[in-house]
């Protein structure tokens, strides 16, 4: 993926956003957009946004949050608080969006949404219902479980004692602006009573819920309640998978990805 720079104004102030565009090079092939993990970034995707893009006949838009990959770091006094997700899902991706010229009125895109990114895409779609295609969320977050805390704090004594500082710092131009402004805000008491089980009723977009058995940061407790209140939710489990799908079962969720955009009719 070819990286570039798109200034936005975003929390009073103007941000580098980066973000590479894959896939299908014409405009009128049906756009995919891709939602990073709480660590991830442009770089981290690798190669499945490609993939998966070139398998559906899409053309995909991956982009960094603030704080992620080439994107501008966190202020220096800027902490997160519980309301995060909600505003990258209301604020900044439909900021993002018009900067790069992406019109969802007239083409409404797909979301697909990893973790953190999972729940921004939920979000999204339930704020804006009449501008989302549908929405592919893997290993996605409704709710806090304690699975999720015990695997955080790991992951702060693998970055404070460990090499994960030293691996993530390959795809990060400031690595501890995006390790502390996720791990910070995850483990603050604040945010353990987080929850979008009310606020995902109002998606009307058709749904694809994608779950790891063997998941150390959430339970099938995520997808099923958004089935629950969802009921258009498709539901996909997938055995000897982890938190990361892409990587650990990429060819299964290519398969059931592509197969959800041709049921919901987008013509490639």
């Amino acid at each position: 993926m070819t990286a570039r720079l798109v200034e936005i104004e975003w929390a009073g102030r103007h941000v580098r956003i980066e973000h590479a565009w894959v896939g299908e090079r014409h405009d009128l092939a049906p756009l995919i957009v891709f939602l990073h993990e709480g660590l991830g970034s442009v770089a981290m995707w690798k190669d499945f946004p490609e993939r998966l893009c070139r398998a559906a006949g899409c053309r995909g838009l991956v982009y960094s949050r603030p704080g992620y990959g080439q994107s501008s770091p966190r202020g220096a006094d800027e902490h997160w608080g519980p309301d995060f997700m909600h505003r990258q899902a209301r604020e900044l991706l439909p900021a993002l969006l018009a900067a790069l010229g992406v019109d969802t009125a007239a083409h409404p895109p797909w979301l697909f949404g990893h973790s953190d990114g999972g729940s921004i895409a939920l979000l999204h779609a339930a704020m804006f219902p009449d501008r989302v295609r549908g929405a592919i969320v893997v290993a996605p977050h409704i709710v806090v479980e304690d699975i999720s805390i015990v695997s955080i704090e790991q992951a702060r004594s693998a970055y404070l004692q460990g090499e994960l500082r030293q691996r993530l710092a390959r795809h990060h131009a400031d690595v501890d602006s995006a390790f502390w402004g996720w791990n910070d805000v995850w483990l603050s008491p604040a945010f353990r009573g987080w929850k979008i089980t009310e606020a995902i009723r109002e998606i009307r977009a058709p749904l694809l819920a994608v779950q790891g058995l063997d998941d150390a940061y959430g339970t099938l407790l995520q997808i099923r309640g958004i089935q629950t209140r969802v009921p258009q939710t498709q539901l996909l489990e997938l055995a000897d998978c982890g938190h990361s799908p892409q990587r650990d079962q990429p060819a299964a969720l290519i398969a059931a990805s592509c197969a959800f955009i041709q049921q919901h009719g987008d013509p490639t």
